[in-house]
């Protein structure tokens, strides 16, 4: 009887030992709040697209990474004329499409004359308005001649917008998205989710997740019991209202709190009446406070802006006391323009920030006069009516793109507003390279916007990432409106 428990601990070792190890997780389901309208970034401004498609499914010539850098992406590496006019872009080599197709460089030319054409659907067309030609030097060499220098160009050129696309399949990416990037499109259950899966003949490095899937849920009460449950697995931008605590307190899950490129703002209809009086618009500056309104937008953080501006940039200029909270101040501005009360709308997109934070702006704004009709609308809805037809007074939305202080001098813009003084400093900015030269015109730029109260600028959105703790590799701010998975694995 003696010999018996040596015998079975022997026996316990040597199969611990020859048993295989546990094979490591290669499968991923994010939760993103927002379905989108399509996957076609270079056809839709809606940032749900780029959530799922960008770096993961489609590429351009250059990428944004992590910390907001230009890496190269499909041009391996390019090189600049004296006069900065004229981009020499090399190509890596054997690069193919998710349909077996070749890529080279006549993708370029056409994914670039696409974008620019008259008649483009691009929601960024601006991006590619400084662009005289696209040549075809050979199959790996393209070169891209400018109307005058463009010190955002190469930056410009790694927007979601500007990825590259083949003509045979480019009419088709709405609904069969085919790109060159690490994961290819696998299937679209509407309502429900997209599942995308690794690219096996993917040019450079390969992705470490075999399979992901963005599974869409719109609301907290929905988000919280699905991460709990590890139903879902990341949220990298999270709804938990209350719940955050709790998550914060569970050592299965990472909490990380980043910075987006998100401009939170109440936006105004300036070219209808009374909206197009700058007093009105002064009065609704007046009225706001913001502190209350980052309190009751869903997550309760947010840092506090006053212009069109990140404050995570090195050019930001704090314009947040230019309108201080003072109901009795924007009463006095509303007398001026000839208006005891306003009746007006307010349009609401789905997300959180704006279904609540649009409850809090309209008692802020009630109190001085201004009585809101709450209108909340679905995505789709949101973007026909607010962003395409400019039919709406007021709406609340985060502008997620990456610097784009520059839409306020688009002369068809949802904001409808004009400003000669404005759109030459823009002008001047899109030509001029020096980096401190740069800075002061961006401080111009958001000077004349706050001077101008052209909308109500409210806060920056945070990036709430939750995600398991075994997780690594998901991006901690969001630079671009995009849910990298390329370096995304499970470390057990």
């Amino acid at each position: 009887m003696k010999l018996v428990r040596p015998i079975l601990a022997a026996l316990a070792l040597s199969l611990v030992s020859t048993a295989p190890a546990l094979a490591q997780r290669t499968d991923l389901v994010l939760g993103v709040v927002l379905e989108p309208p399509h996957l076609d970034p270079t056809a839709g401004a809606a940032a749900a697209i780029d959530e799922i498609v960008y770096a993961n499914v489609f590429e351009g010539l250059t990428r944004i990474g992590p910390a907001g850098e230009v890496q190269p992406a499909l041009a391996e590496s390019w090189e600049i004329s004296d006069d900065g006019k004229v981009y020499t872009f090399k190509l890596h080599e054997g690069v193919k499409f998710h349909d077996g197709s070749d890529f080279d460089a006549e993708d370029v030319k056409f994914s670039l004359d696409r974008a620019r054409a008259e008649d483009s659907t691009n929601a960024q067309k601006m991006l590619f308005a400084q662009i005289d030609t696209v040549e075809v030097v050979d199959p790996a060499t393209v070169r891209v001649t400018l109307k005058q220098p463009q010190g955002s160009f190469l930056y410009n050129m790694g927007w979601g917008d500007a990825v590259i696309v083949a003509e045979e399949t480019a009419e088709a990416n709405k609904d069969n998205p085919v790109g060159t990037g690490p994961f290819k499109f696998d299937n679209w259950a509407r309502g429900s989710s997209v599942t995308i899966s690794k690219n096996p003949d993917y040019w450079g490095e390969p992705a470490m997740l075999e399979k992901a899937e963005f599974r869409f849920i719109p609301d907290v009460a929905a988000s919280v019991p699905a991460l709990l449950s590890e139903d879902v697995h990341a949220f990298p931008n999270m709804q938990a209202g209350d719940a955050l605590a709790q998550i914060e307190a569970d050592p299965r899950f990472e909490v990380v709190i980043g910075s987006t490129e998100g401009e939170t703002i109440l936006s105004i209809n300036n070219g209808k009446p009374p909206f197009d009086d700058l007093k009105v618009r002064q009065a609704i500056s007046y009225a706001l406070n913001r502190e209350e309104i980052i309190a009751g937008n869903g997550s309760g953080l947010g840092t506090p802006i006053g212009s069109h501006f990140s404050p995570a940039n090195d050019a930001y200029v704090d314009l947040t006391g230019a309108y201080p909270h003072d109901p009795e101040k924007a009463k006095e501005l509303l007398k001026e323009a000839g208006h005891e009360t306003i009746e007006a709308t307010l349009k609401l997109p789905p997300p959180a920030y704006a279904r609540e934070g649009g409850q809090v702006i309209a008692s802020q704004l009630r109190n001085v006069g201004i009585n809101l009709e709450l209108i909340p609308l679905e995505w789709a809805d949101w973007l026909e009516q607010v962003f395409t037809n400019k039919d709406y007074d007021l709406s609340i939305v985060s502008h997620t793109e990456p610097n784009d202080i520059e839409i306020y001098s688009r002369p068809d813009y949802y904001f409808q507003y004009q400003n000669p003084e404005f759109n030459a400093v823009i002008e001047e900015l899109d030509v001029t390279s020096d980096e401190a030269k740069r800075k002061e015109l961006y401080g111009k730029a958001q000077q004349i916007l706050s001077d101008d109260a052209v909308v109500g600028f409210l806060f920056q959105l945070p990036k709430i990432g939750v995600w398991d703790a075994r997780l690594e590799g998901l991006w901690e701010n969001s630079p671009v409106q995009a849910n990298d998975l390329t370096k995304v694995r499970w470390t057990e």
